[in-house]
């Protein structure tokens, strides 16, 4: 930095503090390992939100959250699979998620004892998003659980999802018995060598003294470096043996990486010296709970911050600093501006395809550093010329106690950087108009019911999406207010919104949840609509209905043969599917009676769905009729 007269700081910093409280995170157990992105205080633990309800629901009851599940000490010899659930629940594991299998039944049956309240899904499917949905939005995982190959097969999405969002999980599949392995018994495959290659880690142990040291590896593997999900193979027989007298639980991990003064003073310099320097941040800053950090350090450098694909959260999208989220569905300003930077931080993310525009930035000869757990994993990038191993949280920390201690800055460059910030504000907020095209009908503007979401829900609500091209009026219409209000996968999967929403909707009682859906993914795990009935969880699922696969549909016509093969779908009455099942259902056909349905459902005593039907003519955000 060049020690030129001080520059003084612009008055954004007041105008961010009503922007950016942070997300809730619901603190450890008593004598039990905190994640790494647990809070760091007695007062930023009262400050954060209720813990998640602790009681265990009973067939055909909901969940109430006035009763904490308590953990119950084993009688006599403690089993492989009680050790199993006791392990899990030190990890920090509240909620298990199932179709139940008889493999596992000596697992399941330990989980309420454990502590561990078990969730009866319709879908293995569903019960890995929940999972998955569950270890973004608090930080804490949980497990999904399946039977042999039949239900190993169908967690499969839900694990490529936790493997693409970076989320800690677990998965427990149960095998055949050890006496049937390798002779292509009921069900049976090689569970670590097929579905463990879609996790992080995977292992199958083939003997009681074995289960100590695999929890505490998969533990370590989940919850440490670049978390992700683990995949346990547990063999039927070996659940209800006994394990060794001296076993015992071990959760000790390895201490966040921290970033040296040498290497915060580089970055540091990176941004002050530039005049269109952008920071994009990730999850790994919603992970660490660091997002007033980050608000914060933006402001001392005045430099903007732009949000990594389906992390558009990480700070107050009002804050005059925020300039839109990068991928699919990004107004035109945001890939214009990552273009124009002559300076790059790369903050909490590993650059994924649509997060960099298909791999085009950073665009060779940019400088840039990358700070992150894990700042290796960055295929299809440039090189960085800064390379930063460190949790978020303690690199913001540290930079911004650098700024306001030590740093002075050249003030020429600041007035610069102000005056390209607000311009490229005033672009940004030109090209995310969402609801400005004229229409009358037939069917809703979808820019209209994003607006009128926004305008209606109170900023703490939380939003999910699924898989399509309906989520671009969102991710680029939608002010989020808070972090950690907004689950989105980035593996792309469709039938996420909804399972994600209940665990939401679990997790968080006292706030409104909205599924945003398409007809084409809501139709693949509508079926937990009961499930969101029986447990009680209170969400409106919003189904943009075009009865099409819209997102396929418009890349048969850039091919240009016109030919619509198997994206056609006929209609579906997910209204009434949704009465049938216990919960409401409603239609609406105009945009004078999206608002209406949508309070009246957000006054509910359980879930509505919201059938809003869409004229094919909405292609996309960027595709909508002349």
């Amino acid at each position: 930095m060049t020690e030129l007269a001080a520059a003084p700081l612009d008055d954004l910093a007041a105008e961010a503090a009503a922007h950016t409280p942070e997300p809730e995170l619901e603190p450890a157990e008593p004598g039990e390992p905190e994640s790494e992105a647990a809070p760091e205080s007695e007062a930023a633990l009262e400050s954060e939100a209720a813990p998640e309800s602790e009681a265990a629901p009973g067939p055909g009851t909901t969940i109430t959250p006035d009763l904490e599940l308590v953990p119950v000490i084993a009688a006599g010899p403690r089993t492989v699979g009680r050790f199993i659930a006791d392990a899990l629940r030190a990890s920090g594991v509240r909620y298990a998620f199932t179709v139940p299998g008889e493999s596992f039944l000596g697992l399941l049956d330990a989980f309420e004892d454990a502590g561990i309240h078990v969730i009866g899904t319709r879908h293995e499917g569903a019960a890995a998003f929940m999972a998955e949905a569950h270890g973004q939005l608090t930080g804490r995982p949980a497990v999904c659980l399946g039977t042999r190959a039949v239900g190993g097969t169908n967690l499969g999405i839900g694990i490529h999802t936790a493997l693409q969002d970076s989320t800690p999980m677990f998965v427990a599949i149960g095998q055949v018995e050890r006496s049937f392995l390798g002779r292509e018994a009921f069900q049976e495959i090689d569970q670590v060598a097929t579905l463990g290659r879609l996790a992080k880690w995977a292992a199958e142990p083939r003997a009681a003294a074995d289960v100590a040291a695999m929890m505490a590896e998969a533990t370590r593997q989940a919850l440490t470096g670049r978390p992700g999900p683990v995949l346990l193979s547990l063999p039927e027989d070996l659940l209800d043996e006994p394990m060794p007298e001296d076993a015992r639980i071990d959760t000790a991990r390895p201490g966040a990486a921290r970033a040296t003064d040498q290497e915060i003073h580089a970055v540091i310099e990176l941004l002050a010296s530039a005049e269109r320097p952008v920071i994009l941040a990730g999850a790994g800053v919603l992970r660490a709970r660091t997002s007033t950090e980050l608000t914060h350090f933006a402001e001392l450098l005045n430099v903007p911050v732009i949000a990594a694909w389906r992390r558009a959260d990480v700070i107050s999208n009002d804050h005059p600093l925020f300039l839109g989220m990068a991928g699919f569905g990004a107004a035109s300003s945001v890939r214009e501006r990552l273009d124009a930077a002559d300076a790059l931080l790369v903050l909490g993310s590993r650059l994924n395809e649509p997060t960099t525009f298909g791999y085009t930035m950073p665009r060779a000869g940019l400088r840039w550093a990358h700070v992150d757990l894990v700042p290796g994993e960055t295929a299809g990038s440039t090189t960085p010329e800064i390379s930063v191993a460190s949790d978020a949280k303690a690199f913001l920390k540290a930079a911004n106690e650098r700024l306001l201690g030590r740093a002075v800055l050249d003030a020429a460059l600041v007035a610069t950087r102000q005056a390209n910030n607000r311009a490229d504000r005033e672009a940004w907020e030109a090209a995310s108009v969402i609801d400005g095209r004229p229409w009358d009908g037939p069917g809703v503007h979808p820019g209209r019911t994003i607006a009128t979401l926004r305008r209606v829900l109170p900023d703490d609500a939380i939003l999910t999406t699924d898989a399509g091209n309906f989520a671009g009026w969102a991710g680029r219409g939608f002010r989020f207010r808070r972090p950690g209000t907004f689950l989105g996968p980035t593996s792309g999967a469709m039938g996420y919104g909804l399972p994600a929403a209940i665990v939401a909707a679990l997790v968080h009682r006292d706030r409104p949840v909205v599924a945003l859906v398409g007809d084409g993914g809501l139709a693949m795990t509508m079926a937990e609509l009961e499930t969101a009935v029986r447990v009680g969880a209170r969400v409106v699922v919003v189904v943009f209905d075009n009865e099409q696969y819209g997102t396929i549909r418009m890349w048969q016509e850039r091919r240009g043969t016109g030919v619509g093969v198997a994206s056609e779908l006929g209609p579906v009455d997910f209204a009434a599917i949704a009465r049938a099942c216990g919960a409401r259902g409603a239609r609406v056909e105009r945009d004078a009676d999206f608002e209406p349905a949508l309070r009246a459902a957000l006054a509910a005593d359980r879930t509505t769905v919201i059938q809003v039907a869409l004229d094919r003519a909405w292609v996309s955000v960027d595709q909508v009729p002349a």
